[in-house]
């Protein structure tokens, strides 16, 4: 996405990305209370919103969270992951035509764990990019769909520089 980040997410990343390609060997313990923070899930929630998509097994709709206040949302989010309460919602199946008129399934997270997902993309993809040689970048959203699994589990063990 083509979103440039606000001036204070955008100075985590670089302090991260700086730090992981500094100390190769640093090991990153203290990430989970960047992924609360205010500011980084207000961005992850506007590049899911800009992504927009169906709503998931809740039926939330984008327009029924800014209805119901985006800042309360938020915080409530904030509150859920500061808590260690969080826990992610099931996914909702649907099935799209394929050209030869079989069917495959698709699966539709919630806004709330998609926004959820994005703020840990967001803490996490700068120390791996970090690690990445130029001819890895291909493989950089493999990596990251660690750090979506990850948000079920708590658990960053490949989360080093």
């Amino acid at each position: 996405m083509s979103l440039p980040p606000p001036p204070k997410v955008q100075k985590l990343q670089e302090a991260l990305h700086a730090k992981a390609k500094r100390s190769p060997d640093y090991r990153f313990y203290a990430l989970y209370d960047k992924v609360y923070r205010k500011d980084v899930l207000e961005w992850a929630y506007a590049r899911c919103r800009a992504n927009d998509g169906a709503p998931g097994v809740d039926r939330q709709r984008f327009e029924d969270i800014e209805a119901y206040g985006l800042d309360r949302w938020l915080d409530e989010l904030a509150a859920d992951l500061k808590a260690r309460t969080y826990r992610p919602q099931p996914v909702r199946r649907v099935f799209i035509p394929k050209p030869d008129g079989k069917q495959r399934p698709l699966g539709i997270a919630s806004i709330r764990d998609r926004v959820a997902q994005m703020a840990v993309v967001l803490v996490l993809e700068s120390i791996v990019e970090a690690d990445l040689e130029p001819e890895q970048y291909e493989y950089l959203h493999d990596v990251l769909g660690l750090g979506r699994w990850s948000i079920r589990t708590k658990s960053f063990p490949w989360a080093k520089a």
